[in-house]
């Protein structure tokens, strides 16, 4: 054992052998770890050749396509046309298109007879395919190796303009977004219902507010002529993006011309004069669910019948400048739930563990998130606790949101700036992230802010931007969505005052009777 293996040293080594390796020892001078060592020569890093804030080419094609590209080291590539369009552009349809598109997403075309077919011609590249929507961006993506480029462009080009939508694949697709709305309502996590439910309250019936996932009522609705008539009116290429991370710009640009620019889609004609521009509208309001959650377990290990909230108000559009105080503003608010690993990485100095999850034993969850679009953005923290206990956690998280137009410390302000800068450069190490992060922006502004540039707006935050930003969104109606057993859940009016107030206390009621 390590014991004994430490007892025997001194028999084996002798007493100084064991002495050497003691942290208590005299025989070492105390050198700083931020002090460089005598003797050792500097180090020499490799050398930039200065070209990195062009390193994201864009070129606009004449038929309006953009292509964007990032040349990055590696075998592989991710190439993948991203389109503006989303369950926000479904005002004039059926709920539940995009939903529909996603999962019909690389079926057969005119091309390939199935996704077998599809799947088989990627195997030979190495490659993957994947189909995902938003509420405002449709993307669909490759990744292969680089000598497959002209494939893999021919295939996207293929599967976004010229699907066959067979009414088989229509059928396997309801069955699909079926599963998904039992799925939904039955998982025991249940943060992307929640995530529905606010953006329902904060934006009712209106672009970012209309459902993401496809109601039971529209799923007989969407038909092949349903979706060519929305295709028509939003897969044109003046909303599309052509992205590539590791490969050449000339080379991606050639295969754009080559499969994207004289192709005629499936549905005929583009005619974005239908396209809806909607602003978002911010309404607030509160979105309630009842639901008996004391059956939800995984297996034989049980899980507590909890109340779920999400509070949220109305913050900024990314485009705009105070942005960047916002994504601070939630690293610094940060969260998690109860049983969470340690580490400072995980945020555990965060404010929501400090003051509320180190605080409060009996809530399980308490979490910030941050949400944003071209026009708006909503800033939500999600609470979980025993149905018995709403109100008080209720008036816990509106304490918090209070608290945020306080004076921030300078150690916690630095503390979330280095955070949410280290967040975003580890992330931007996955070759599909940094596709993502070139093809979101360029669709959106038309050009890519570079990592060391976002990195320099994070550290120009102050302490007094954040005071401003949270003091403007305090001043909005409160959103908000509660699952579960709502007994004990105040009203809207209540909370709403309880964020008005200094304290955010929720008013006091008295029952006569219980």
């Amino acid at each position: 054992c390590f014991s004994s293996e430490l007892s025997a040293c001194p028999l084996l080594f002798g007493i100084a052998a064991c002495r050497q390796y003691s942290s208590s020892g005299g025989g070492y001078p105390n050198v700083s770890l931020s002090t460089a060592l005598p003797g050792i020569p500097k180090p020499i890093f490799a050398s930039v050749d200065g070209h990195e804030k062009y390193e994201t080419k864009i070129t606009t094609l004449e038929n309006g396509l953009r292509v964007a590209s990032q040349n990055k080291f590696g075998q592989f590539c991710t190439v993948g046309i991203l389109v503006n369009s989303g369950s926000r552009h479904e005002t004039k349809y059926p709920s539940g298109i995009a939903h529909f598109l996603e999962k019909l997403a690389f079926s057969s075309t005119s091309q390939y007879g199935s996704k077998d077919e599809i799947l088989l011609s990627l195997e030979k590249h190495g490659g993957i395919c994947d189909c995902q929507t938003s509420r405002d961006t449709t993307m669909y993506a490759v990744s292969a190796e680089v000598k497959g480029l002209d494939t893999v462009v021919s295939l996207l080009a293929d599967a976004v303009l010229q699907p066959r939508l067979l009414d088989e694949e229509l059928e396997m697709t309801r069955m699909t977004v079926r599963f998904e709305l039992e799925d939904l309502n039955m998982r025991p996590d249940p943060e992307p219902l929640l995530t529905e439910m606010i953006h329902a309250a904060a934006y009712w019936g209106n672009t970012v507010g209309l459902p993401r996932f496809c109601p039971v009522e529209s799923v007989e609705k969407i038909d092949r002529k349903l979706l060519h008539s929305y295709l028509r009116s939003y897969y044109c290429p003046e909303r599309m993006v052509l992205a590539g991370v590791g490969v050449e710009h000339e080379r991606l640009l050639e295969c754009a011309r080559k499969h994207l620019l004289n192709v005629k889609p499936v549905w005929g004609m583009s005619t974005p004069g239908q396209v809806d521009c909607s602003m978002a509208q911010y309404t607030g309001g509160i979105v309630k669910m009842e639901k008996d959650m004391s059956d939800v377990s995984l297996g034989p290990t049980p899980i507590p019948e909890l109340t779920h909230i999400m509070i949220g108000l109305e913050t900024c559009s990314f485009l705009e400048d105070d942005f960047i105080p916002f994504a601070v503003l939630n690293m610094m608010m940060g969260g998690g739930g109860s049983f969470s690993a340690g580490g400072p990485g995980k945020g555990m100095f965060t404010r929501l563990y400090l003051n509320v999850l180190n605080r409060h034993h009996w809530m399980y969850n308490a979490t910030s998130y941050h949400h944003s679009y071209e026009d708006s953005g909503l800033l939500c923290i999600h609470a979980s606790a025993d149905p018995r206990q709403v109100r008080e956690m209720v008036e816990i998280i509106t304490r918090e949101f209070i608290q945020m137009a306080s004076t921030t410390g300078e150690v916690e302000l630095e503390r979330a700036k280095t955070q949410l800068k280290s967040m975003l450069m580890m992330n931007l190490e996955s070759r599909p992230v940094i596709f993502e992060d070139v093809g979101r922006q360029v669709l959106a502004t038309g050009k890519r802010k570079l990592p060391h540039e976002l990195c320099q707006l994070i550290s120009n935050v102050t302490a007094s931007d954040i005071k401003r930003v949270t003091t403007k969104m305090l001043r909005r109606k409160p959103s908000v969505a509660a699952l579960g057993d709502l007994t004990e859940f105040p009203s809207h009016e209540h909370i709403q005052a309880a964020l008005s107030s200094k304290d955010g206390r929720l008013p006091r009621m008295y029952r006569l009777f219980r």
